[in-house]
């Protein structure tokens, strides 16, 4: 990451296959209230014309063109370190940001210099607000939640806290983990405690991050007052291995973060999930046992 005193926002926004959100995305980031910005689009191979249509329509938009998908963690570390800012937004291309809200977070962390990043709140086309805050994942976490555990217990203790169901997310206050949907970060911070784990690809990467943000000293904060719109899961949606790939990052984070017990912790919980699936699925289950052999031996 090379620095400059020029830039003081660097927005790094990675791209697949959802061109018109992203066109989107652009025109609300560039009618925004901002202070010298720069901004990157890493296009992560895809195959609707988005590298083009941003080139042509974009010209002063920081293009980096990948020949196929890279990932998330990849993709938004290619741009955070091209990024010249002292601030560094990561922004999907599924959100369009309100006229003041980039000022808004801006002028947070200009406040308060012991947060190390900040978060809008996510709102639906609608303007009803997105409950996209979480506390951090737990031991109990893989049991109660995306097991039978979760139908036979929705109201458990576990899926409370991790979910903070207490709150409405209707105001400010600090956090543990933000989605990096819309995600302000200082500079300082990502030179401190590094960028995305790139072995956490698609999911869990935002999770890892703020959780090193948090060990590394910095509070992360999320700013009610700023609104982002946010069209869940554009991307994600056309992912075909959403499942595998969300077991495989996960065990990697808790491995990780609490250890190789964890790891068999978790394949436990999977394969607890997988027995219920077999026993109530009408569809056939060898497919699915093929990648959850697979995960077993991850």
């Amino acid at each position: 990451m090379n620095g400059s005193l020029e830039t003081v926002l660097s927005v790094v926004i990675p791209s697949w296959n959802t061109r018109e959100l992203l066109r989107a995305c652009l025109v609300h980031l560039g009618a925004a209230d901002k202070p010298r910005t720069e901004v990157i689009v890493v296009e992560n191979g895809s195959e609707d014309g988005s590298g083009e249509m941003v080139a042509q329509e974009f010209p002063d938009v920081v293009l980096v063109r990948n020949a196929r998908n890279e990932g998330f963690a990849r993709g938004c570390n290619q741009g955070m370190r091209l990024a010249r800012g002292r601030f560094v937004l990561l922004l999907n291309t599924d959100t369009e940001v309100a006229p003041d809200a980039l000022r808004r977070m801006l002028d947070f962390l200009a406040e308060h210099p012991e947060h190390g990043a900040v978060a809008p709140r996510l709102v639906h086309p609608d303007g009803s607000t997105q409950r996209t805050v979480q506390a951090f994942p737990g031991w109990w976490t893989p049991l109660f939640f995306a097991t039978p555990f979760e139908r036979w217990f929705p109201r458990s203790f576990e899926l409370e806290r991790y979910f903070m169901r207490a709150w409405d997310q209707e105001d400010s206050r600090d956090i543990d983990q933000p989605p990096a949907a819309c995600l302000l970060l200082r500079r300082e911070v990502l030179e401190r405690v590094g960028l995305f784990d790139e072995r956490l690809w698609l999911f869990y990467n935002d999770v890892d991050l703020s959780r090193r943000i948090r060990s590394d000293g910095w509070k992360t904060h999320y700013l009610a007052e700023a609104r982002v719109v946010h069209h869940v899961g554009a991307s994600t949606s056309k992912f075909t291995r959403f499942v595998p790939e969300w077991n495989k990052n996960r065990l990697v984070y808790y491995r990780k973060h609490h250890g190789r017990l964890a790891g068999l912790w978790v394949k436990l919980c999977v394969g607890f999930a997988f027995l219920d699936f077999a026993l109530r699925s009408r569809e056939p289950v060898r497919p699915v046992f093929r990648e959850y052999l697979r995960f077993l031996v991850s």
